[in-house]
């Protein structure tokens, strides 16, 4: 069965190319170009799924005739969210921040067609990261593996070992819900390989 309908990709994240790949789909990237700014008082839920629906949405009005996936990932650590450090000195306090503590990451995704949002969830898991040495939060930072992801780290890059547990899709924590976002996808007509 071939795909109705072009699926586009509203991100430049290459975690969630690479999550979508290896679950065989075929999918076009295209960058949104929205600014992620937090509104007042805005929960880490709301506000991933307001950012996963202005990202669809914004793409899917350039390309009307394709499905288009946006997401976003926020983590938010006792009441604070933390999103991508700015700098260094930045990264090094989100990581002490979450040094031996339970953090949530929500990762939201939202389809949209024709410039409309036809379908939006958002996922949670729950991670506890062991107690971090400065040391070891130093040699970290100067990898430059935290400076484009939320939170500062990266589940599947030497991040990972930070974790001691993760409650809920590991792969919610690198961008993507998978499972959720196949089942969404092909709800609105895209075919799935196999």
């Amino acid at each position: 069965m071939q795909n109705q309908f072009i699926l586009v990709l509203a991100s430049g994240s290459p975690r969630r190319r690479q999550l979508l790949t290896q679950a065989g789909l075929t999918f076009e990237l295209m960058e949104s170009g929205v600014e992620e700014v937090r509104a007042p008082r805005e929960g880490a839920r709301e506000y991933a799924l307001r950012m996963a629906r202005a990202k669809a949405t914004a793409v899917s009005s350039r390309v009307p005739s394709a499905i288009v996936l946006g997401a976003d990932t926020v983590v938010e650590c006792q009441g604070e969210i933390l999103e991508k450090p700015i700098d260094a000195d930045d990264a090094r306090g989100m990581l002490s921040i979450l040094s031996g503590r339970e953090h949530m990451v929500v990762t939201a995704f939202a389809i949209a067609r024709d410039g409309e949002t036809v379908e939006a969830d958002a996922v949670e898991s729950r991670v506890l990261f062991r107690t971090l040495g400065d040391r070891e939060i130093d040699d970290y930072v100067a990898t430059g593996e935290p400076f484009d992801k939320a939170g500062a780290y990266g589940i599947q890059g030497v991040g990972g070992g930070f974790i001691a547990r993760v409650d809920g899709p590991r792969d919610n924590v690198m961008g993507l819900p998978v499972r959720e976002v196949l089942d969404a996808l092909r709800r609105q007509g895209i075919a799935m390989p196999g």
